[in-house]
């Protein structure tokens, strides 16, 4: 026997509402079941973000800091900043450094007496608006301009999947969650349509069964390693 050399399997949003149709216990019969079953796999994505942390969604940027602004635009698709630091001299490989910036709450930032103050940022709140997420650092940047940063912000972001819009896109998920998406999708269809009444049960415990198998491989695999904070009582 041979194998055929080639292992990149993907289907598109056509084949995928079929596979999920089926599951549901009927087949998908006319433009609106494809439409219905659009709808539905945007919904589940959104879902998603809700869920976790989707690797595949990881996206590093860089903001540009000017001198006396304190609160910078994010990427309207952006979900939630993992991490975040505050670069100086950047590009130059002799003085390039990251700084460590923490990031703080609304309640924190509330409190702090004087948000005008100027030095170099050591402290970010970030505010998920609806529309376009900001970051507001502080203190507020002391020096340097966008055209020539003496700060920039630098961020790793999970960012929004892509919509499906038609029938021949292929989702924007990475192709171990196909298995997750496929019994997902069909979980859905079968919430919408009388033929998957009685199947409800089975195909949300296949779901969270993928999804469970798929959210434990798609992780972060660099080993851990915990220092602890020395304290010293008294001077020698």
């Amino acid at each position: 026997m041979t194998v055929s050399g080639v292992a990149n399997f993907d289907m598109n949003f056509t084949e995928l509402a079929e596979e999920a149709f089926e599951r549901a216990g009927r087949e998908m019969r006319s433009g609106y079941d494809l439409r219905t079953a659009r709808r539905s796999v945007n919904i589940m994505m959104a879902e998603w973000a809700n869920r976790g942390i989707n690797m595949w969604t990881i996206e590093q940027g860089s903001i540009p800091m000017n001198t006396g602004t304190a609160t910078y635009n994010l990427p309207a698709d952006t979900v939630d900043l993992m991490e975040h630091v505050i670069r100086t001299g950047s590009g130059n490989s002799a003085t390039q450094a990251d700084l460590t910036i923490t990031r703080i709450s609304v309640s924190t930032y509330a409190t702090i007496p004087n948000k005008l103050s100027q030095a170099r940022p050591i402290q970010v709140y970030i505010d998920r608006k609806q529309a376009i997420p900001t970051v507001t650092v502080w203190p507020i940047p002391d020096q340097g301009t966008t055209a020539s940063p003496y700060y920039t912000f630098v961020y790793w972001r999970l960012c929004r999947m892509d919509n499906i819009d038609t029938g021949v896109n292929t989702a924007d998920v990475n192709f171990r969650f196909l298995p997750c998406l496929t019994a997902g999708l069909a979980y859905y269809v079968a919430m919408k349509i009388p033929e998957g009444a009685q199947r409800l049960d089975m195909l949300k415990t296949e779901y969270e069964y993928q999804w469970s198998l798929a959210a434990a491989e798609d992780r972060e695999k660099a080993a851990d390693r915990f220092v602890p904070r020395q304290y010293f009582i008294g001077s020698s």
